[in-house]
């Protein structure tokens, strides 16, 4: 089987120079987080990832959790990799030094959340619950609960979880029935909840389970939901663990892929009652499970990035050994690689890859410009800019990341349909990604609402003009042909942005009705100025002495063939927007 390799000199490459790295680090002021101090924590997190986590990706495949006797059984080599993982202080990188963390920012956090992902998502879900669960409570909780949980989560002693869905409500919190009753200092909860990541194992000692629920005078909807803290053994005063709480998993999910992560549904409050506490007020548990949310979405792009590049790996290695056919103006005995289409997959797949890449650690760091802004104005731009993206991060990467996963399938041809090979595992778990953490519809109709047309398109005219005016400034003659097919994309930004706010006059339906088509203009374009300026600046780097000279060939020319065989989605699909709505609306319901 294939094994993992962190792609360091292409994360790095993007961490410092496409995200700006120096430009992060003047403003945390810690010179304990050095560009020095990075290379070293990627370098371990790549050891990690490569040599721990990676050689357990298809055994845990293989064996699935399982619900035994009451208890939930995870893969062998589990437990050693959790103990790995959290021991070695891997799950507070990102988090706050004030309860144990170290501190990086979200951008090198990212970065090695996507090794981790790469070599093994089913592992790598509960670290990514831990962070958000702990942002929840660090943002919400009360002093005493934050003290009481957020040094267990934040070292991996304790794992996170996020419990929203219900039987009756998917997507839809306002249908939400799980009950939260006041009991002095807590709360009784009682209901089920479906979907549940990591709800129950032995990993940890204890599970910290964040719960939406409803209080008796609540108002209907979602303006009625609180959040709670559900642990899976009550904590004493003292910090040590006292009862087992009134929750069970009463089953695993039966799933497509990720098969090793335990995807529970949820019992609470089958005797007396589950003791929750209340974060923050009482009716505003959606807002502050937002917080969570937001971050998961953000790691979920990053998926689609995680696993496009270890479907790429695992093709281009069986394309260097495959012996099929003899290639156009090839040899007898020459591998697949030779194949002009095998060629032309593996650099979509190698190109989309890097774009993804780009975005996702590019949004990582606007969040980081934000949280260490002290102008309040800039800070508010920053954080608009970071909003904006987070949609298209989550949606247009996902669908990307499902997209290429299926395009390394097809360079191994009819093996890569056999589950012997490997490569259909990543097809596999890559299928969920796309629709837990909200569907890609979810994601394109809060990019037209909210963050296009609630402030009625200004963030995302200023964005454009700024996206322009670099593009403009870039000097090297070898990118005028690419210069002028990222302005032209741009262009159809604004155009798409114009036709959606025009369409807005007619009713929401007509908006939805070509949202995904919409945010996949943005998506294509921006992936189009990231690739143009990596190009931009590889050239630059062409010239130093110590110059990885080959990698940045690579960086050139995988950003020629995006700009060439990737970028003219965005007319495509500009058109989509123009002429579209009415096409949806073709068939009455009997008509299906």
């Amino acid at each position: 089987m294939t094994t993992y390799k962190a792609p360091l000199d292409d994360i790095r490459f993007v961490v410092r120079h496409m995200a700006n790295y120096d430009q992060i680090f003047d403003k945390i002021g810690n010179d304990d987080l050095s560009w020095d101090m990075v290379e070293a924590v990627t370098e371990e997190a790549a050891k990690l990832a490569e040599q721990v986590l990676a050689p357990l990706n298809e055994t845990g495949d293989q064996q699935g959790s399982k619900l035994i006797d009451g208890k939930v059984v995870t893969p062998e080599g589990w437990q050693a990799a959790y103990d790995a993982v959290a021991q070695g202080g891997w799950v507070g990188l990102g988090s706050s030094t004030a309860y144990g963390g170290q501190g990086f920012p979200e951008v090198v956090a990212g970065s090695v959340a996507e090794m981790f992902q790469s070599a093994n998502l089913a592992f790598s879900l509960w670290p990514l619950l831990n962070q958000g669960a702990g942002d929840a409570i660090l943002r919400h909780a009360s002093d005493a609960l934050k003290e009481r949980y957020l040094p267990k989560l934040i070292s991996g002693e304790w794992t996170g979880t996020m419990n929203l869905t219900e039987p009756q409500a998917g997507s839809d919190l306002a249908a939400v029935r799980t009950k939260a009753v006041p009991n002095g200092d807590h709360y009784l909860i009682s209901g089920s909840k479906i979907f549940i990541s990591y709800g129950d194992h032995e990993l940890s000692d204890n599970i910290v389970h964040l719960v939406l629920a409803r209080t008796p005078d609540a108002p209907e909807g979602v303006k009625g939901i609180s959040l709670f803290i559900v642990p899976k053994y009550l904590v004493n005063a003292d910090g040590s663990l006292g009862a087992r709480n009134d929750l069970r998993a009463i089953s695993l999910e039966h799933k497509l892929g990720i098969h090793a992560s335990p995807t529970c549904v949820m019992s609470y409050g089958d005797e007396d009652g589950a003791v929750g506490y209340l974060i923050g007020e009482e009716n505003r548990g959606l807002e502050y499970m937002f917080v969570m949310m937001n971050r998961a979405r953000f790691e979920v792009g990053l998926q689609g990035v995680s696993l496009a590049e270890r479907a790429y790996q695992k093709a281009v290695a069986y394309a260097k050994e495959r012996i099929q056919g003899v290639p156009f103006n090839g040899q007898p005995g020459d591998t697949i690689i030779k194949h002009p289409d095998v060629r032309r997959l593996l650099m979509h797949m190698k190109s989309q890859t890097q774009a993804m890449r780009a975005l996702t650690y590019w949004g990582g760091a606007q969040l980081d410009l934000a949280h260490y802004e002290d102008n309040k104005t800039r800070r508010q731009s920053v954080q608009a800019d970071a909003e904006f993206l987070t949609p298209i991060i989550k949606a247009w990467c996902t669908e990307r990341g499902v997209e290429m996963t299926s395009l390394g399938l097809q360079v191994h041809g009819g093996l890569g349909f056999i589950e012997e090979t490997g490569a259909a595992q990543y097809y596999r778990d890559a299928r969920i990604i796309t629709i837990y953490e909200g569907t890609t519809a979810i994601q394109a109709n809060d990019f037209v609402f909210r963050k296009t047309l609630r402030d009625e398109g200004a963030t995302a005219r200023r964005l454009l003009a700024q996206w322009k005016e670099d593009v403009i400034g870039y000097q090297d003659g070898r990118l005028q042909d690419g210069k002028a097919k990222v302005l032209k994309s741009l262009d159809h930004c604004d155009a798409a942005l114009d036709l959606m706010l025009k369409r807005a006059k007619s009713g929401p339906a007509n908006v939805a009705a070509t949202a995904v088509a919409y945010l996949d203009v943005w998506g294509y374009a921006i992936g189009g100025y990231l690739m143009l300026k990596a190009a931009s600046i590889a050239m630059a780097q062409q010239g130093q002495s110590d110059a990885n000279t080959d990698f940045l060939k690579g960086k050139v020319a995988c950003a020629d063939f995006y700009i060439t065989h990737i970028l003219p989605q965005v007319e495509a699909c500009l058109s989509i927007v123009l002429d579209g709505t009415d096409a949806v609306w073709g068939l009455s319901d009997d008509q299906f």
